[in-house]
């Protein structure tokens, strides 16, 4: 047996050339298990629940969180539209909303002659419907709509009928394509045999696989990390099958055989690729510490996606090779790559040219980055690539002033607290409208929540007044309010609105006949007040809609929103409402990232810090190497400032721990070369080797980050991602610059300090 075998030869073996020996003797079972698990993760991989609402990653503890439950639970949320017309006149305006409301599942139009609603020959219409923005049938009279108003030059904002998941699929399908063409390209160019970009693409697929169908074990993740783990776990592990490849084909060329060379290649790899990803996974591993729970979200999916690239080049990688290593002989080819030992001579010979431009450079870089802009709400964020919708936005910001609402939530009963709210939100300047079951008007100044008599209810519905009060009994007696039977004056009231709703709880079950007048004046009512008890009562609290024409963020609008707080705190009491809307979901999201921001840059250095310490054993070496990739970092957000554009705040936290995790490979690699050369020649000219022989692997794995960061910025129309990527791919691009230009002087320039600080393990200096 090939295993027995195994075991008498394993007597000189290391620990791990005894694990390389069973993964390749043991390779069609391995393959058998990745079959399984492929399968498994392939029908996983359509149950991962993918969350576009960046306020559900807040906090639990925020302010903005706790109203969001609390209205997902007790509230319904109905669809709504905005839609602007432009070069008509009033008149035919008016035409157009009668014909708006007309359409099926439209419950109104709001329109008027204010400025609000017509201005310069534009008309905005605000319409409402009788389902959420999900509903089929709903997206049905959007079509009409748009069929409507198609003769005019048009601009609809709306999440009605709009899949916002499979548009950004789509797009990332396209992404993928064109990134996988050219890093197809990049690794033809890099690689020694063109059969091996063959197993490099079914390792990666497979490890793909792996990372997105074991999501489902997470339950749900966010639709950022949905949308670009694939490509950053293309990007981030993908030199791992590169190393392994390229070490397998050193360790061939020195025979015996195929087998023989596979197991020392494979021995060697492993330490040498679980040492490169832990400074990946560290930065990864930093991000989940953040408040802001998106960051656990990517960290958590990367980190798995690490993992997932490690086992599938250790465990499958070597039984491809095993499969095809005629393939791999066959299609073997001269280097692509060229020799630049001319340049590391040259940056030997003007020591100090690029650290003189770095260092000139790098305080203008720290001052800028400090001085970037981030955005805290979607509508402020600078888009690269403008998708529809939001060219729609920008048409109808331009014509008339943005409104931004405002959702009250105090606790639900007293009514009269609430119309004195509503009221003195009304005389705010800012406020344009306030909306509360409380001032919704039914008749000559009577609101729904105005305590009726019988003789009130019967006066407005034309109800005999025997019924009316018999109805009112029955309501006292089963809401065990027994006035209602005693009362001899038909001064007994009850609110309106709970009147209405138990008239139709009884006419549905017979009990209140009603004829064909009072039956359809009832009806038209029944819709419309059912519809708003839904949005605005619930069983704990009752939601108030304040409309304001303040910014999303900023200080005028939280002084905004304090005020409101104040009013209805005043009423209820310190601690009892929750107000939320734009306006506090960006405040919750600016408080989180004054904490989270320095918090993760300083673990991530941190880690990564006290990894290179350990690899190196040198704190000079570990500095050096931290030092230049948070200089590329520095410069990399510098960009934001001087082009004068605004990202999303997570855009600088998550990329910082991967450029930090990932680029930092770069300078390990080259301190590596250089560290093995200086045993043998002077440092200038160890320095010159270390930067050739580094140059493929650093090459290529910078060129497919950079390549997989800019398709995402100008492919993809969602502003998060496009910015996350942009900045993932330019800081790549930054970080191999630097470390092919100043961290090579760098290194030689603290040639001795390096050596000197450089300590023992186990009375030996470490090597």
């Amino acid at each position: 047996m090939e295993i027995n075998k195994l075991k008498v030869d394993n007597k000189d073996k290391s620990a791990m050339d005894v694990v390389a020996g069973l993964i390749v003797s043991l390779r069609y079972v391995i393959f058998a298990l990745f079959a399984v698990a492929c399968v498994y993760c392939a029908m996983s991989m359509g149950k991962v629940r993918i969350n576009s609402d960046l306020t559900a990653f807040l906090p639990d503890r925020a302010e903005t969180r706790r109203g969001l439950t609390v209205m997902e639970e007790e509230f319904v949320t109905y669809g709504t539209a905005q839609i602007m017309v432009s070069n008509v006149t009033y008149e035919r305006a008016e035409a157009l909303a009668e014909a708006i409301a007309d359409v099926d599942h439209v419950t109104g139009v709001t329109f008027d002659d204010t400025k609000a609603h017509y201005k310069n020959a534009a008309a905005l219409f605000v319409v409402s419907f009788d389902g959420q923005d999900d509903d089929p049938a709903l997206s049905e009279s959007m079509d009409e709509i748009q069929t409507i108003i198609a003769p005019y030059d048009n601009a609809v904002l709306t999440q009605v009928g709009s899949d916002y998941s499979a548009k950004l699929a789509e797009e990332i399908t396209g992404v993928l394509l064109i990134a996988a063409i050219v890093i197809f390209a990049v690794l033809l160019f890099t690689s020694r045999s063109y059969f091996e970009v063959v197993i490099f693409a079914v390792v990666f697929v497979v490890a793909a696989l792996l990372n997105m169908g074991t999501n489902f074990w997470l339950g749900e993740i966010s639709s950022i990390t949905n949308s670009i783990a694939v490509i950053l776990q293309l990007a981030l592990a993908i030199d791992y099958a590169i190393i392994f490849a390229h070490r397998y084909q050193d360790e061939a060329a020195a025979g015996p055989t195929e087998k023989d060379a596979l197991i020392r290649a494979l021995s060697k790899s492993i330490v040498e690729i679980s040492s490169s990803s832990l400074t990946t996974v560290s930065g990864l591993i930093a991000l989940t510490l953040m408040q802001f729970r998106m960051g656990y979200d990517l960290g958590i999916v990367l980190s798995k996606g690490i993992i997932c690239s490690m086992l599938t080049v250790f465990l499958l990688m070597p039984g491809l090779i095993m499969l095809f290593p005629r393939a791999m002989k066959k299609t073997e080819h001269r280097s692509f790559v060229p020799d630049i030992i001319g340049w590391g001579r040259f940056l030997m010979k003007r020591g100090w040219l690029f650290l003189v431009i770095f260092a000139l450079i790098l305080p203008f870089a720290v001052v800028f980055s400090s001085k970037a802009e981030y955005a805290f709400s979607d509508s402020a964020v600078s888009e690269l690539i403008p998708s529809e919708s939001r060219m729609q936005m920008h048409k109808i910001i331009d014509s008339f002033d943005p409104s931004t609402t405002v959702a009250v939530l105090v606790p639900t009963g007293d009514y009269e607290k609430e119309k004195a709210i509503l009221r003195e939100a009304e005389a705010l300047p800012e406020i344009k409208s306030a909306v509360g079951l409380a001032n919704i008007e039914v008749k000559d100044g009577a609101c729904l929540t105005d305590g009726f008599t019988p003789r009130m209810l019967s006066e407005l519905f034309d109800i005999e007044i025997e019924e009316a009060r018999l109805l009112f009994r029955i309501y006292g007696i089963e809401n065990k309010q027994y006035g209602a039977v005693l009362d001899t004056s038909g001064s007994y009231r009850v609110p309106l609105v709970d009147m209405l709703l138990y008239l139709f709880e009884k006419t549905d079950q017979g009990l209140v006949t009603l004829d064909e007048e009072q039956a359809g004046r009832i009806a038209d009512l029944r819709g419309e007040l059912e519809r708003g008890v839904a949005q605005l009562r619930g069983e704990n609290y009752d939601r108030l809609v304040l409309t304001s024409s303040v910014p999303t963020e900023g200080e005028e609008s939280v002084a905004l929103v304090e005020k409101v707080r104040e009013m209805a705190e005043r009423r209820y009491g310190e601690g009892s409402v929750l107000v939320l809307g734009e306006i506090t979901s960006a405040r919750d999201l600016r408080d989180s990232y004054k904490s989270d921001s320095v918090l993760i840059n300083v673990l991530t250095i941190v880690f990564v810090f006290a990894i290179l310490l350990f690899t190196f054993k040198s704190p000079v070496a570990a500095a050096v190497l931290v030092f230049v990739i948070q200089g590329s970092i520095f410069i990399n957000f510098s960009f934001q400032y001087i082009t004068n554009t605004t990202s999303l705040f997570v855009t600088n936290m998550i990329v910082s721990a991967i450029q930090m995790g990932a680029t930092i490979d770069y300078a390990i690699v080259i301190m590596n070369r250089y560290l093995a050369l200086r045993k043998q020649m002077p440092k200038k000219e160890a320095m010159a080797h270390a930067v050739n022989e580094s140059f493929p692997t650093v090459v290529t794995s910078g060129a497919i980050m950079t390549v997989a960061g800019l398709v995402i910025a100008f492919r993809v129309t969602d502003v998060y991602i496009g910015h996350i990527g942009l900045a993932v791919g330019r800081g790549a691009l930054i970080s191999v610059i630097l470390v092919l230009t100043v961290l090579p002087q760098l290194i030689v320039l603290f040639d001795k300090a390096i050596e000197k600080t450089t300590f023992r393990i186990g009375g030996k200096e470490a090597e």
